[in-house]
Order: structure tokens, then sequence, then C-alpha cells
């Protein structure tokens, strides 16, 4: 079959639509004060883990991809490797020791200096960064600084210290687990703080989210044509529960679709009484997917589990399903990698199906970019390793759903082949910490037949390893076999899949003439010239039972180009027949990008064949959308496909203001079609204080905190009339800082927090006036829920000192060790480090009771226990404590009953 396009055309097309990202790359670089320097934004910030061999190092940093790199943020740094080093953002000024006693710092950023011992030089422009949160200092600035090798890799979202030399955190890490008294993996535990309880209400009025268009357009074939759609969401209480709804109208704004959800989510599995459910939902529900009878589906229906919340319904897949509203895009990324790309579609739903797991971490981000320039972000973690089995546990789901079908709908509905009544119920026991063992049976409809399956399946974990067997019988003679297997091979993912079906056996996950599938992929990361590059390969055989057989190979190699994350993916396919001619094998390709060049982000996608019979270009769309402040966007986008011939440019302008953005764009096509059209976006809110809030954030998806900051007179962490409140704090939401300074009122709302997910919520200390009002507590967790404000209180009390001299029992003085002040519940409120003679100050403590501990890696060293004597109370009438010598005693040594004297 020949080409669509000659050669010469189609190189052309490919250059054109390529020609804005070579200008991007080859555009010049602009000094400071040009429009192109980079500023802080929610686009470059980014999440790393701490990584030293094979240790996980804290909880994180933040960071920002910069024109230059990627910077790091400072006192992240020092909290997670737990640096001796004094950060004063007032002063402007950086003290201590990194790493090593002899290695002395002193940053000064109002003279521009950085001393390291002796060596004194001056900072560049772009060695520290000021952003919302602080310091960012760049990477191979930090490297410098600390005599090591730092490399971010943004592929798998980790910050990677190497050092020919064993760090002093390598080092304590590895005699904590020689002494099986820790875990390579650290883990934050946010139930050691207070716990807020907003409970749930008769009646909390939703927040909503409005889209609205109006658009007009110019065809030859038809003439003009106008159309007005809007879509509204809506998100609140009723009857004690969470619901949400989505309305959407027909292109003539007439109600096409109403669909209604009413849920509870409870992490810790305390719903609905002997059922210790983690999740109920009626009205607009997703089915669960099993290993060999029915695919995850989204209807109306009722659901419910106790599975955990963040667990996936199967250890080797998952499925991501949410709103996309009219006009939107989702991206999908796994570990940094872009795997997946949707848009917009008739049910207003984004979907990516069966989505594989590799062994070890998974970390997903779903990307949705709006029309007026919005991004939304959903990050999830999926762990797959030993987790995965539930030790000495049973899970169970259930679920009825009528599949394809919204709560109410008006007008022509698109049935689907897999429409229907459908239902299920499933069992999970964990036998021991490695193996477990489930069953489940599923009643669907697929093509207009109705199927039955029974599954049972077998789990079990071998080191770096998880597989899984599992049987399935449609109970009408045919059965299916399945195994399935993960693992972690040194630095490389390892995934293998076998199924095996007999005597007819009906599913919609396999075709029902198929006899056997084999699969296997390879997930590894390599580095060229300091490049991080992650590489996908897979290969599927199909064999039919008639003789047919399909091989299928697939690669996939994923890199960052400055800001830009570019994926390209080959796939090559033959198949063979027992008689006749084989078919022509084929060969397709793609290509996408997503990232910022400057200040312009790009995203694009295009398709084609390298052999077969549509070989040549196919389509290709790419989009250019340039922020000219917080409150303008200019979009830029290019279309075209090959198979009808035409292009289409669209260029669009958007302008956020404070309760609204408000969007118009126009479209040409070289069909001679016009269209133009305009969208406006909103939310609608109930301001706690009293009245509705409008916003041009959307309100009804996200999670809110509502929160008041006030001076807890009399200590019972409770505001009571007439105690004063506090204006102008700085709240942090996790490990950013978020939202306005409280108002005169000492009031303030956190927007686009995730529903469901427990946040500490705490004061920023450097924004309070005095340094003797201190918070009463390090923070308060909560667990928002979307479209209703939860409602917290932050209560300051007066701080005082604490000071004493250390030394051991023998009377040697203990200087240069860690010391902690904690709260009676173990909550480290203060930490210092001892001078040389024993001396340690702890500045700026609330009142209250505490004790004193040395660190437990001091404490390990020294050879001590880590408890200090007595206890410390500071209020009103004892602001100061003057503990004097504090003696550490030696540490209690429990004799092994096999020694020998």
């Amino acid at each position: 079959m020949p080409s669509i396009f000659s050669s010469k055309r189609l190189t052309r097309s490919i250059l054109c639509l390529a020609a804005p990202i070579f200008a991007a790359f080859a555009a010049p670089v602009h000094a400071s004060g040009d429009i192109t320097a980079w500023q802080p934004n929610d686009d470059d910030a980014i999440l790393l883990d701490v990584r030293a061999g094979q240790w996980r190092v804290g909880d994180g940093v933040r960071g920002y991809q910069t024109d230059t790199g990627v910077c790091v943020d400072f006192g992240d740094l020092i909290m997670a490797l737990d640096l001796p080093v004094r950060l004063d953002k007032k002063s402007r000024r950086a003290t201590g020791w990194l790493l090593k006693e002899s290695r002395v710092v002193t940053i000064d950023r109002e003279l521009d200096m950085v001393q390291i011992v002796n060596n004194s030089q001056r900072l560049n422009k772009n060695d520290i960064r000021d952003t919302p949160e602080g310091w960012c200092v760049d990477s191979a600035t930090l490297a410098q600084w600390l005599g090591i090798d730092v490399q971010p890799d943004l592929a798998s979202a980790v910050l990677l210290l190497k050092s020919t030399e064993k760090l002093p955190f390598e080092l304590a890490a590895e005699r904590k687990a020689r002494s099986g008294r820790a875990k390579p993996t650290q883990t934050f535990d946010l139930s050691s703080f207070p716990q807020a309880n907003d409970p749930y209400r008769l009646w909390r009025t939703p927040s909503i989210d409005v889209v609205a268009s109006i658009n007009g357009s110019k065809q030859n074939s038809r003439g003009a044509t106008y159309d007005a759609q809007y879509e509204i969401y809506a998100s609140g209480e009723l009857a004690g529960a969470s619901f949400d709804a989505r309305i959407s109208s027909n292109n003539r704004g007439v109600p096409q679709n109403i669909r209604l959800r009413a849920y509870r989510t409870d992490p810790k599995g305390e719903l609905l009484g002997p059922l210790a459910a983690t999740n109920f939902t009626v009205g607009d529900v997703s089915s669960v997917s099993t290993a060999l009878g029915t695919q995850s589906s989204a209807g109306r229906g009722a659901s419910i589990t106790n599975r955990p919340v963040e667990r996936p319904e199967s250890f080797d897949r998952t499925t991501f399903r949410g709103e996309l509203p009219e006009g939107w895009d989702a991206e999908l990324y796994r570990n940094g990698q872009l795997i997946g790309f949707a848009q917009t579609r008739g049910d207003g739903r984004y979907e990516f199906i069966d989505i594989p797991l590799l062994f070890g971490q998974n970390r997903f981000e779903v990307v949705l970019y709006g029309p007026q320039g919005q991004i939304r972000r959903d990050v999830k973690l999926i762990p797959v390793g030993a987790d995965s089995i539930p030790p000495r546990e049973t899970y169970y789901w259930a679920g009825i759903q009528d599949t394809g079908r919204d709560l109410l709908s008006f007008g022509d509905v698109r049935l689907l082949e897999n429409a229907g009544w459908r239902g299920g119920f499933g069992l999970e026991r964990g036998l021991n910490a490695r193996t477990s063992i489930g069953t489940a049976f599923t009643s669907s409809v697929f093509r207009g037949v109705r199927q039955y399956h029974l599954e049972s399946s077998l789990r079990r974990s071998f080191g770096p390893a998880l597989a899984e067997i599992s049987l399935g019988s449609d109970l009408r003679g045919g059965y299916a076999l399945r195994g399935q297997a993960l693992a972690q091979v040194g630095e490389t993912a390892v995934s293998a899949e076998t199924v095996f079906l007999k005597n007819g056996f009906r599913s919609e996950r396999f075709d029902r003439d198929l006899r056997y599938l084999l699969a296997f992929s390879v997930d590894h990361t390599v580095t060229i010239f300091g490049q991080s590059l992650p590489i996908h390969l897979d290969a599927q055989h199909r064999k039919q039972i008639a003789g047919d057989a399909t091989l299928a190979l697939r690669s996939r190699l994923s890199f960052n180009l400055n800001a830009l994350n570019i994926s390209s993916e080959l796939r090559w396919e033959r198949g063979t027949r027992p008689s006749g001619l084989d078919p022509p094998s084929r060969l397709d390709g793609l290509l996408r990008l997503s990232g910022r060049v400057g200040k312009v982000r790009l995203r694009g996608e295009t398709t084609f064949g390298v052999t077969g019979p549509d070989r040549g270009f196919r389509d290709a769309l790419l989009t250019a959308e340039y922020r000219n402040n917080e409150k303008s966007e200019y979009r830029l986008q290019l279309g075209y496909n090959a198979q009808s011939a035409q292009a289409r440019l669209t260029a669009a302008y958007t302008r956020r203001f404070d309760k609204l953005s408000l969007s118009g764009q126009v479209q040409a096509g070289t069909d001679g079609s016009l269209a133009a059209g305009v969208n406006l976006a909103f939310s609608l809110g109930v301001d706690p204080r009293g009245g509705i809030r409008v916003a041009s954030e959307k309100l009804a998806s996200s999670g809110q905190a509502f929160a008041t900051v006030f001076e807890d007179e009399n200590g019972d962490g409770i505001r009571q009339p007439g105690e004063p409140l506090q204006a102008g704090a700085e709240l942090t939401a996790g490990l950013r800082g978020t939202g306005l300074p409280t108002d005169k009122d000492g009031t303030t709302i956190i927007d686009g927090l995730e529903p469901f997910l427990p946040i500490l919520i705490g004061i920023d200390t450097a924004s309070l006036p005095d340094p003797f009002i201190q918070p009463a507590v390090p923070g308060i967790v909560v667990t928002p829920r979307p479209g209703v404000p939860f409602i917290v209180e932050l209560p300051l009390v007066p701080a005082g000192e604490v000071a004493g001299y250390s030394q051991k029992a023998s009377g040697a003085l203990l200087g240069g060790v860690d010391i902690e002040l904690i709260t009676a519940s173990g909550i480290v409120i203060k930490s210092t480090r001892s001078e040389y003679d024993g001396f340690f100050l702890f500045e700026s403590v609330p009142y209250g009771k505490y004790q004193i501990r040395i660190a437990a890696l001091a404490a390990n060293i020294l050879g001590t226990q880590q408890q200090l004597p007595g206890s410390v109370e500071l209020n009103k009438g004892a602001p100061i404590a003057e503990l004097g010598i504090v003696i550490a005693q030696p540490a209690v040594v429990i004799a092994n009953a096999n020694s020998r004297p």
C-alpha cells in the first residue's frame, strides 16, 4: 500500500511540528532580568527521597528543577542528614559543620561568601535561590560543600549521595541493622503527633466547581453552528457520609447525565461496626478487577471493602480512574516516566486500566491540564514486595454495578460491550508473613452474554520476588490457569506472566479463542554521561486455538533533556497462520514529551508507522503554554492528522482572577473550518468565617483546612472566649509552606490538600513575631475530606529555656553530643548539640513537661543510656530551667546465655 504522503511532504510535516522544540533548545540564555529568568513555580517543584547506598535517609527533601539543573532545600537537607548546621533566615547566615567536625562551614549571603575550613569563595548567583520554602541550593554546589557526589535522579525521584567513605548515617544505620534494632527504610510516623477530629455531620454545604463554555464554528459542509456546554461538580457531606455529584450537559446546554456518589473512607477500618470497613460507596462506583474473570469498570451500584485504602486490587497491576472535564488532558507518570496520556471523552472520565506494577516502590502521578492553564496533580505510592502479603489478616470486598450507566442519563446512552449488571465478592487471607490465599466469585455481562467466574489464588514472596498462581472456572466447563511473578534482580525489575485457557474459557480479560499467553518484561535504568535513562522492554507471545500466533515486542526509553521529559516507544508485531499467507509484520512508533523550556511548558505526542500496511506519519499534537505571570497565560496548539490530511491551529489566552478563570480561544483548520469559544471556570465554597467564598482554584475535588492560631493562656489546648488570636502566622502542610498568613482573627484556609491522606498542619515559627511565644505542639495531624474545610485549632503558649551540663558517670564531659527534648508521648520538640564543656541549651521551648535524652546514635557510640535522669517543667512561675550537671549512666549490657567467661 503506498504511503499517503511523499517522503518530502512527510519530512516537511515533521520539521514543522518539531521547529518550536528545536527553536526553544537553540534559544540563547538570557540575563537574570530577562523575561525568561527562572522563578520558583509549582510546575518545577519536586520531592526527592535521599538515598545513600541501600539506605533511605530522612523523610524526603523539597526542591526545584531550575533552568540550570536541580536545587534542593537546604533546611530539608539539614534535617534529613541531621547536620549540625544552624540556618538563620533572618540574618541570612548558616554556620556549623558538614559530615565531619573538621569540615566547618560558614555561609554569609549578605557578603555573598562561603567559607569551608580555611577556604573562602564567593557565592555565584545560582548557587542559592530564594524560594517560598527557604534556601534552595544547587545540587552541584551542595556536592562541593559536602565533599561528596550529589546526583539528583529525577526519573526515580531520588537524591543520590555517593562517597568513597561510608557517611556517618550509613555507618549508624548499618550498626543498627546488624543489631536488629532498625530496618534500612525509615518511615515518618504521623500517629505519634496529636490528631484532630472533625466528625461527619448530617449536612455540610458542598463546594462546587463549575466549568462552562460557549463555542461557535463554521465548516464548509455544515455552515455555522453554535453550542453551549457546562459541567458542575459538587462535593460535601450528607447523612454522615461524603458525597460528590457531577452534572454535565450536551452541546445545547441541556442536562445529559447525572452522577452521584455517597461514600465513607476510614484508613483505620472502623466503619460499619463488625464489618470493619475501610470504604463503602453507593452510587457511581468502580468495580474490582480480578486475575482471570473481570476488568475494572465504572457505573452505578454499591461496593464495600476492608482493604487498606492505598492497597491495589492486584499485586501486579492497578487502575486509575477519575473525573476529566471537557477540554482537559491527563498524563500518567510512573517513577518519573511518562507512560500514559488521555484526552477528554464523552463520559467526562479518564481511565488508565491495568497499569503494570514493578517490584519495589511505584510512584504514580496523574497530572491533569485544564483549558485555563490549570494543573492538578494526584500522587499515589504503591509498594510491591513482602508488604503485598496481608500477614494473618483477612481482607474482603463485595460490590454490584450497572456497568456503563450513570445514575441518571438523558437522551442516547452509549452502550459498552461489557454493559449490564455485574456483581461479586472476594476474600484474601494471609497465612503468614510470606504466604496468602484468595478466592473470588463474579457475575458479569460481556457482549450480551451472562458470565460467571470462580477464582482462587496462592501468593508467595521469595526474598526480592513475589509470585502468584491463579486458577479460574467459568462454571461452563472452561477453566484457566495464570502464573505471575515480579522480582528485583540487582537494579533491574523483572516481570513474567503465563496464562493457559482450556475448554473455551470465556472472559472479558482474554479472547475466547486464546489457547495460551506468555509475557516477559524488564525495567532497568542506565546512566550515560550522568543522565539516568529508564529502559523498558517487554515481549508477548499469544497462541490461538486455531493455530494462529502473534509475537509482539515493545521498547520504551525515557529521558530528561534539560527540563523536558521525553518518552519514546517502539512496538513490533508479527503474526503467523497455520495455513495461507502470514499477515505482514508491522513496526509502530510513539513519541511523547512533557516539560518546560524556559517559561514555556511543552506537551506533545506523535505516532507513526515504520513498517507495515499503514507505514508513515499518522498524527501529531503539540501544545505550548507560556505563563506571563500568575494571572495570565497563552496557549498555542498545533495538530495534524495524516489520514484526513488536515491540520489545525489553536490559540488561546487565559486570565486568572481571584474569583474565576476566563479563557478565550480561536481555531483554524486547513479544510477552511473556523471555531472560537470562551471558557469560564470558578468554584464556590462555604467560608467558615461566614458567607460564601468564590475562588478560581478547584475546591470540590480537593481537601481544605480551616485553621485558627491563638494564644492558649490556660494551657488546655482549646480556644476559649477572650484568648488572644495571632495574626500574620504562616502555616505548613506536610513538607511545604502553604496558604495565606492568618488574618486579624487568627484564621486562614489551606486549599489543595489530598483527600483522605493524613497530613501534619503546623506553624512556621519563623513567622511568629515573639520568640517567647511558640506552638504548643509541633503540629496537628488532619485527614482532609473533599469539598469541606477541616476545622483545626493551633495553640500558642509562652516559651522558656532549658540549660544544663552533660557528662558521663566517670566525670568525662560530653561535648559535641546531640541532645533531645521530648514530650511525654516521645515526640522530639527540640534538639541541640552540647558545647565542648558539655553545656547544652534549648531555646524557645513551649511551656510544658519534658524529658531529656541523648540522641540514639550518640548514645550508641558513647555506650551510655539514652534517657537522662529527671524531668523538666516550664510554666509562668518557672520559665527557665537550670538543670546543672546531668549524668549519663552507662548502657545496660544484657549477658548472652551462651557467652563464656
